[in-house]
């Protein structure tokens, strides 16, 4: 686990390239690890290989990395959705005018869930997509990931603190580190106090009765129909909070003041979101494929008792063996139970 960590934290040095930088991503996986079930922490530590309390966290920001290789490079465009808006004026995420032919963030979503969950790919393959899964729920939280204006306004120069940087990196990075007090330099220490203290507010504080709320949009039958939810959600915030006196009048503006106190409460909302509905998906997950396996496991010990049955019994004589397999299925299911294990609740 000390490879991974290091691909992380290695990760976390590309100023401006990250979403929601190292700090956003691993607290909301942190964060995840707080509320999922005891049977997806199983589930995710044996698909993931590692049985520490990171197993979230260390690869939460993966995606980003592999991103830039050259076997990666085609993922690049699932990090977001550009939104053909116009902020302040109109907000708003549609699918078939947004989306990329090649994919977004949106249906990449909804391609790894699948993945994760397809037992004919191999371990690594869905470990792989467990990966994308974690980091793209990030994504799909921070407001200009959902937006199409200047590249997400990767191309809007401003000041922070008297610093000049890009709109995409102050909303990725700076407003979340100058609301905890860390530094870039230490995010996992600091995504771990920053998440142990939103799980508190989420269980008995600020967000205690909105957490419910949260997964109204949560249905894992229209996997795209959730993400999309999701991405109007945080798009919104690019007319109210992000831009909301338009693109042209913040470039050059200084946004370590007035506008920081008013975007500060979003980025620890949409964190604190990202975080409790990561949670609920990833148990959707473990107890999907779970109840796959067990099902089709099932059906193999049904076989293996018709077969272990005197050949006379099996079926009628002159039934084909198929016939006879048939009118097995119907009097042995009252004798095998095949039912899933509900999965543990939180």
């Amino acid at each position: 686990m000390k490879l991974t960590q290091a691909v992380a934290l290695l990760s976390a040095a590309a100023q401006g390239t990250l979403a929601w930088g190292s700090l956003g991503h691993v607290t909301t996986a942190y964060l995840a690890s707080h509320f999922v079930s005891n049977t997806t922490e199983a589930f995710f530590q044996d698909l993931l290989r590692n049985d520490t309390a990171d197993y979230l966290a260390n690869i939460a920001t993966w995606a980003d990395t592999i991103r830039y290789t050259r076997w990666g490079h085609f993922t690049g465009i699932f990090h977001f959705i550009d939104a053909k808006d116009d902020p302040p004026s109109y907000c708003g995420v549609e699918l078939d005018r947004d989306c990329k032919e090649e994919g977004c963030v949106v249906t990449a979503l909804a391609n790894y869930t699948q993945r994760a969950l397809d037992p004919e790919l191999s371990a690594w393959e869905r470990n792989q997509a467990a990966r994308f899964v974690v980091h793209f729920i990030g994504d799909i939280h921070q407001p200009l990931h959902d937006e199409d204006v200047s590249r997400g306004g990767n191309g809007i120069h401003v000041l922070w603190e008297g610093k000049e940087f890009n709109l995409h990196h102050v909303w990725d990075s700076s407003i979340a580190e100058k609301l905890i007090g860390g530094a870039r330099r230490r995010p996992y220490d600091n995504a771990k106090r920053w998440a142990d203290g939103l799980a508190e507010e989420i269980k008995t504080g600020k967000f205690a009765d909105e957490k419910a709320e949260w997964l109204k949009t949560v249905d894992f039958n229209d996997v795209v129909g959730t993400a999309l939810s999701w991405a109007r959600e945080g798009n919104a915030y690019v007319c109210t909070h992000v831009l909301p006196d338009g693109p042209h009048e913040i470039v050059g503006q200084e946004l370590g003041g007035a506008y920081y106190e008013k975007a500060a409460p979003v980025i620890e909302l949409q964190v604190a979101r990202a975080g409790y509905r990561m949670a609920a998906w990833l148990d959707l997950i473990a107890d999907e494929f779970e109840a796959n396996k067990v099902q089709q496991g099932g059906w193999q010990e049904l076989y293996n008792h018709w077969r272990q049955r005197p050949r006379s019994s099996r079926g009628a004589m002159g039934s084909s063996t198929k016939e006879a397999w048939l009118g097995h299925v119907s009097m042995a299911l009252a004798e095998i139970k095949l039912t899933a294990v509900p999965a543990e609740t939180s």
